[in-house]
């Protein structure tokens, strides 16, 4: 079991995952930060020794952890000493083979969106695990199985067709909350008028698929009401082509479903 962990980085995921697996009693030697503060606050909570120097990294823990952005990635892993555990990064868009200059590497990709703030529970979050070798790879999937219940073992092409697709499903949804709340502003309403709707719409998704899911005036034609919305966005042409574009989009998905039905 691979038990002994420097963690490199302190930024939402290396916190949130240091602390859930100090919880399942994993020993975090090191964490490494090149701002010496914040290294120093996330060892403090995990009860581990802080560097701010790659050099100064310990060699002999069992898996090297890499949780930081992607530009920062490439950057590290030149940096960094020979060590002789396992080496893994967290990013789900960059290839596993850029840890090639270690023996023993991998990816160990949690699919979630972290923030410092909001504790999430890693037993629900799918682990999407690769390594460069059969036996790498077995004790990578035996680690992500301690923290959570769902670990997949996947290539780089899968996983970076997972991220996309996440871009999609997370990212960009979230940009529409962002728009969705600057309309209410312009009116003084609340945005939380708005999330039971948001939750209901992702509840959905339990029992039904997307397209299945799909509601809203573009799914059924209602060309009334989409160039009402249209005339009341009308201020902004860049959101009204933006409905236009997602409009045309959910007016294809309608068609080919009353095609089908036909």
């Amino acid at each position: 079991m691979l038990r002994n962990i420097v963690l490199i980085g302190s930024g939402k995921l290396a916190t949130q995952l240091g602390s859930s697996l100090v919880k399942k009693g994993f020993n975090i030697r090191q964490v490494f930060s090149r701002t010496h503060c914040n290294a120093e606050e996330l060892a403090e909570r995990l009860n581990a020794y802080a560097t701010d120097r790659l050099s100064e990294i310990q060699l002999d823990a069992d898996l090297y952890i890499i949780a930081l952005t992607d530009a920062a990635i490439e950057t590290t892993i030149e940096q960094m000493p020979k060590v002789n555990g396992i080496v893994v990064h967290t990013a789900g868009s960059l290839a596993m083979d850029m840890l090639g200059s270690f023996e023993n590497y991998g990816i160990f990709y949690p699919f979630q969106t972290f923030s410092k703030e909001r504790e999430v529970d890693f037993s629900e979050i799918p682990i999407l695990i690769e390594a460069n070798g059969e036996l790498v790879c077995k004790k990578l999937e035996s680690f992500a199985k301690a923290i959570s219940q769902t670990v997949m073992v996947c290539d780089s092409n899968q996983r970076q067709q997972i991220h996309l697709a996440a871009v999609f499903a997370c990212n960009f949804s979230n940009h529409m909350y962002v728009i969705a709340e600057s309309i209410l502003k312009k009116y003084d309403i609340s945005f939380d008028v708005l999330k039971p709707l948001i939750k209901e719409t992702a509840l959905k998704t339990e029992f039904l698929s997307p397209v299945k899911a799909q509601t809203g005036p573009a799914i059924r034609g209602d060309k009334n009401v989409i160039d009402k919305h249209l005339s009341m966005l009308g201020g902004d042409e860049e959101l009204a082509e933006l409905y236009s574009k997602l409009t045309q989009r959910i007016e294809v998905l309608g068609a080919r479903g009353k095609l089908l039905d036909e």
